[in-house]
């Protein structure tokens, strides 16, 4: 019994993916805070805000919010999985490297969780209980018909 839980034989087993699940709505739910907070705050943001691939400040933080809102939904549902968690990672490697790169690293210290997060997820895949398992399943049935 015990070993079955320290070293699990199969990934996808229904303790794993409640795993993921709980990964993706938990880590989702606080990436997309910072995206509705930025969106609220969308006025007063986009002249400040930094600009790292020299297309305007509006653009960068349009793009950020994209990622922090649009993709944070696709990746709390699975829903393009893969897809959905890549400008999220992209939006943590600009704000670690990039953006507070010179500044302490208490200061980029949340955005090096989220990357190594996403990076874990992204590799981890969904788990069996997201929308992309589902029409994958469904696509799998009819192909075989």
């Amino acid at each position: 019994m015990i070993y079955n839980l320290l070293f699990p034989r199969k990934p996808d087993t229904t303790g794993a993916s409640l795993l993921l699940l709980s990964a993706r709505i938990i880590f989702g739910l606080l990436f997309l805070s910072h995206g509705i907070q930025k969106w609220s705050n969308f006025q007063e943001l986009s002249s400040v805000f930094p600009d790292p691939l020299g297309v305007g400040s509006s653009v960068s933080l349009g793009l950020a919010i994209f990622a922090e809102l649009a993709c944070s939904i696709g990746f709390m549902f699975g829903i393009l999985y893969r897809l959905a968690i890549i400008p999220m990672i992209f939006t943590m490697l600009m704000a670690f490297f990039v953006i507070h790169g010179a500044d302490p690293f208490a200061v980029k210290e949340l955005a090096l969780v989220y990357l190594v997060i996403f990076v874990l997820m992204l590799l981890a895949g969904p788990g069996k209980f997201s929308v992309d398992s589902i029409l994958g399943k469904i696509l799998a049935k009819n192909k075989r018909k």
